[in-house]
C-alpha cells in the first residue's frame, strides 16, 4: 500500500519560508506517482482539514487556496515519486499540520475539495509560524 511521508515542517518567524516534502513509500515495483495528482492539506485543532494546493499529473496544472496564492508554490518530481510545497511569506495563520495525498485530478468535486472522503492520512508535518 502506498503511503506518504510528509517532512520539512518546523518553527519559523512570520515572513519566513519552509519547503515541505511529500515522499511516497511502500509502493510496489512499477508504481509511478506521475499518473496521479498530488495535493497538500492542512489542519488546525478544532477546524476542518482544508485543501491548500493541488498539482495535476500530465500538464502540471495547479490549484491554490485563496489564502496561500502568490505565497506558496506546489511542485513535483515524478522521477523521485515526491511532491513539494514551497511556502514563502509565512503568516501565523499558516500554522497547522500539513498533509499530502494523491488523487486522480485536481478537479471540482475531487477529494481535494472534500478531504473528509479520504480514509487514511499520514502523520503530517507541523508548521508553526510565530508573530
Amino acid at each position: 500500500q502506498v503511503k506518504f511521508v510528509e517532512s520539512g515542517g518546523g518553527l519559523v518567524q512570520s515572513g519566513g519560508s519552509l519547503r515541505l516534502t511529500c515522499a511516497a513509500t511502500g509502493f510496489a515495483s512499477g508504481f509511478t506517482l506521475d499518473r496521479y495528482a498530488i495535493a497538500w492539506f492542512r489542519q488546525t485543532p478544532g477546524k476542518e482539514r482544508e485543501g491548500v494546493s493541488c498539482i495535476n499529473s500530465g500538464d502540471g496544472g495547479t490549484v491554490y487556496a485563496d489564502s496561500v496564492k502568490d505565497r506558496f508554490i506546489i511542485s513535483r518530481d515524478n522521477a523521485e515519486n515526491t511532491g513539494y510545497l514551497q511556502m514563502d511569506s509565512l503568516k501565523p495563520e499558516d500554522t497547522a499540520v500539513y498533509y499530502c495525498q494523491t488523487l486522480p485530478a485536481c478537479t471540482r468535486g475531487s477529494y481535494y475539495y472534500f478531504p473528509e472522503r479520504y480514509d487514511f492520512w499520514g502523520q503530517g508535518t507541523q508548521v508553526t509560524v510565530s508573530s
